[in-house]
C-alpha cells in the first residue's frame, strides 16, 4: 500500500488517562486497510513527523471519508504539542503506513496482549476479529490504575478483558504476561507494546503469533533505513516491512 499525504481535521482531542489522549479526526481513511498500521503527523516547529498507531477507523463513506481515532501518550515535545491542538485544526498526515496484522491466522479464539501505548492498535484488531466471528480475549497491561484506558470499549464490542497493573492498584498485580494463566485456551496471539513485554510474551505464549514493534522512525516509509532490524530472513524495516512481524521470524538483539 502506497503512503499518501492527506489533510485531516481534528474533531476531538481529550485526555482519557494519565498523560494519555484520544484524538479523533475527519478525513480520507480509505488506504488504512489493516489493524496495526500507523500514520505520521507533521507538526509545526518539528522536523520529523510523529508516528502514531491507528486505534480505529469508523463511519467510512463510499468515497473513503471517515473518522480516524488515534491514542497517544505525552512523552516529549511533539506529543505535548499534539495535546494542545483544538478541534478545527487541520493536520498534514501520511496514511497507509506499515504492514499490519493478518486476521486470517487467528484461529477461533485469538488472544490479544497490549501494554500501555501498545493497546490502541489492538482495538481495531479486536473489532475486525469479532466481526469475523472469532471469540476474542484481551489482556491490557498498565503501570497503575490512573493509566488504564479502553477497558470498557473492548468489553462493549464483545471481547473478554483482563487488566493488569504493575503496582497492583487495579486488576491483576503484575505485567501483562502474568495474566496468561487466567485466559484459558487460545489459538493464536497478537501483541503490541514495549520490547521487554514482547520478549516476555514470546517466551510465555503457547502459540504462534504476530508482534508489533515500537521503534524510533525518521521517514516512516522505508527510505532512511533507520529502523531496520535483523530477522531470520534478513534485515527488515520496522516502518515498511513491519511494524508487525511473525513470531517465527523474530531474532532478539
Amino acid at each position: 500500500m502506497k503512503n499518501i499525504k492527506k489533510t485531516f481535521t481534528i474533531i476531538k482531542n481529550e485526555k482519557i488517562a494519565r498523560a494519555t489522549y484520544e484524538m479523533k479526526l475527519s478525513g480520507d481513511v480509505s488506504d488504512i486497510t489493516r489493524p496495526g498500521q500507523f500514520v505520521a503527523i507533521r507538526l509545526d516547529g518539528f522536523f520529523l513527523r510523529r508516528p502514531i498507531s491507528v486505534c480505529d477507523i469508523d463511519d467510512v463513506s463510499d468515497g473513503g471519508s471517515g473518522i480516524l481515532t488515534l491514542i497517544y501518550k505525552t512523552v516529549g515535545g511533539g506529543t505535548e504539542c499534539m495535546s494542545t491542538l483544538r478541534p478545527g485544526v487541520e493536520l498534514d498526515i501520511l496514511t497507509g503506513l506499515g504492514n499490519g496484522y493478518d486476521t486470517k491466522k487467528s484461529g477461533p479464539s485469538p488472544l490479544l496482549i497490549g501494554g500501555g501505548c501498545g493497546v490502541p492498535p489492538l482495538y481495531l484488531l479486536a473489532r475486525r476479529l469479532i466481526a469475523e466471528g472469532k471469540h476474542v480475549s484481551v489482556i491490557l497491561g498498565f503501570g497503575s490504575a490512573d493509566e488504564v484506558f479502553y477497558e470498557d470499549k473492548f468489553r462493549e464490542i464483545g471481547a473478554s478483558v483482563i487488566v493488569t497493573t504493575a503496582d497492583g492498584s487495579y486488576g491483576i498485580r503484575g505485567f501483562a504476561t502474568d495474566a496468561l494463566p487466567h485466559t484459558g485456551l487460545y489459538t493464536y496471539t497478537y501483541s503490541c507494546g514495549p520490547e521487554p513485554m514482547l520478549r516476555a510474551v514470546y517466551k510465555a505464549a503457547a502459540t504462534s503469533g504476530q508482534y508489533s514493534f515500537e521503534e524510533r522512525m525518521a521517514c516512516g516509509f522505508g527510505v532512511c533505513m533507520g529502523c531496520s532490524c535483523r530477522t531470520v530472513t534478513g534485515y527488515k524495516r520496522i516502518c515498511k516491512d513491519g511494524p508487525v512481524l511473525e513470531k517465527e521470524e523474530i531474532l532478539w538483539k
